[in-house]
């Protein structure tokens, strides 16, 4: 993962570390990546070299890495044309030959972009396949060509086969759940709303909600409540709303490295800006995963250890952030089972990349990334400054009362095709301040 977020330029190198509670304006934020002649030499770049004479090579060891580094643009920028398929079908035909990174890379692109095309080849590698992640990627590609019971029944059984200790490994433990309950989740809504927000509200912890559909091609909503369970709102008195994308260019399954962003509870460590060209200069808000850093810090503590066995208690920890109605709630143990696996490096952030690249998607004009939750930011090609920054807008808001620390909820609402909605938002919130008289 890591060559190839320094190749895409995301790497989370970071700047200084916003302690205050300082806001930054819209007309102080410039990005030179978001200029046109920048833009068009990058579209270039993609379009002739990359996705274009790279793929075209013989495939041996001094043009793999060139390979790679083109699925890699292939996942990220939703890249498909007749040379990125004639690049894929040379590297399926060499597979047995590829590095485990490779062979990484060909998978989660093949995912991205050619969802039925590559059924027989990828089934091909999965009989084959003798690496649990590899193994993994083939199964989830499989599964979403066919989500019937007999068929996750089929892949489970080629799993065991395969891996008769799988239930020692925690990404195939999480793919077992995933072929067995997947299809059922997504038709159960979350417990009640109001019940979350209220029991925020008492615990005085400051919370981001990122409201999403678990179709990850429609946006979500982000709000703020304060520490006083109150939700920010504007100078006019209306709600705060922030468009955010939970969707990853591959939008491979939660528990994948590169998939898009899994459901459940992060702890926010505070606000910061980001060297990488591709996320751009507008203030990130950093977020941990459980099992990302010690547990003292996930959970905002101020002693050195947690009592007792730390597994068990961390948890437990993590379950109490939940009101008890929403505690054998499955989905929100996503971000634990994923960070369990190891996946790290998930914050929300902003981009820019061009829109353009995804005009045809029903997220347009949002952006992709690598896991990320990733908020509207549309740049002026001319200035290198920012037209909208929903990202802006939801640090600011989130520094807007005194608390430093909190935490970050990822809530699939239900499964409709189309963005989750301001009237839904308001809807869900209003109900909460109607119930509680006091706010």
């Amino acid at each position: 993962m890591n060559s190839r977020m320094r190749w895409l330029g995301t790497v989370m190198l970071l700047a200084i570390l916003h302690t205050g509670r300082a806001q930054t304006r819209r007309e102080d934020i410039y990005s030179a990546s978001v200029l046109y002649q920048q833009r068009t030499a990058l579209e270039k770049d993609l379009r002739e070299r990359i996705t274009g004479r790279n793929m075209s090579l013989p495939l041996d060891s001094n043009s793999e890495d060139k390979y790679m580094s083109s699925c890699w643009a292939v996942s990220q920028f939703l890249i498909w044309n007749p040379g990125v398929e004639q690049g894929l079908d040379t590297l399926f035909n060499g597979y047995a030959s590829l590095s485990y990174d490779t062979k990484k890379a060909l998978l989660e692109a093949v995912y991205a972009v050619a969802p039925i095309r590559y059924t027989d080849a990828v089934r091909n590698v999965l009989e084959k396949e003798e690496d649990p992640k590899l193994f993994a990627l083939c199964a989830v590609y499989l599964y979403r060509t066919d989500t019937s019971t007999e068929n996750g029944n089929a892949l489970k059984i080629r799993m065991v086969e395969k891996f008769p200790g799988y239930d020692t490994l925690s990404l195939l433990r999480e793919l077992a759940d995933y072929l067995s309950y997947h299809t059922q989740r997504i038709r159960t809504g979350p417990p009640n709303l109001t019940s979350l927000f209220e029991y925020q509200r008492a615990k005085k912890q400051k919370t981001v909600y990122s409201f999403q559909r678990w179709d990850r091609n429609y946006p979500g909503l982000a709000v703020v409540q304060d520490e006083n369970g109150r939700f920010i709102k504007d100078a006019q008195g209306r709600l705060q709303v922030f468009q955010q994308l939970a969707r990853s260019g591959s939008d491979l399954p939660y528990f994948i490295t590169n998939g898009s962003t899994p459901q459940g509870v992060y702890s926010i460590q505070g606000t910061d800006i980001s060297r990488t060209h591709l996320i751009g200069p507008t203030p990130n808000i950093q977020l941990l995963l459980p099992f990302e850093a010690t547990w003292e810090k996930y959970f905002h503590m101020d002693y050195d250890t947690i009592p007792g066995e730390q597994t068990i208690d961390s948890l437990r920890q993590y379950q109490e952030l939940l009101p008890p109605g929403w505690r054998d709630y499955t989905p929100m143990m996503e971000a634990w089972s994923a960070g369990h696996i190891g996946r790290t490096e998930i914050i929300a952030h902003g981009t820019t990349i061009d829109p353009e690249y995804f005009k045809d998607k029903p997220f347009y004009p949002l952006t992709p990334t690598m896991g990320c939750l990733c908020a509207k930011e549309l740049w002026n090609p001319t200035s290198g400054h920012p037209l909208v920054s929903e990202q802006l807008g939801l640090v600011n808001a989130w520094l807007s009362t005194p608390a430093k620390k909190g935490y970050l909820y990822v809530i699939d609402v239900d499964d409709q095709r189309r963005p989750v909605s301001r009237a839904e938002v308001e809807a869900w919130v209003s109900k909460f301040v109607l119930e509680k008289s006091y706010l």
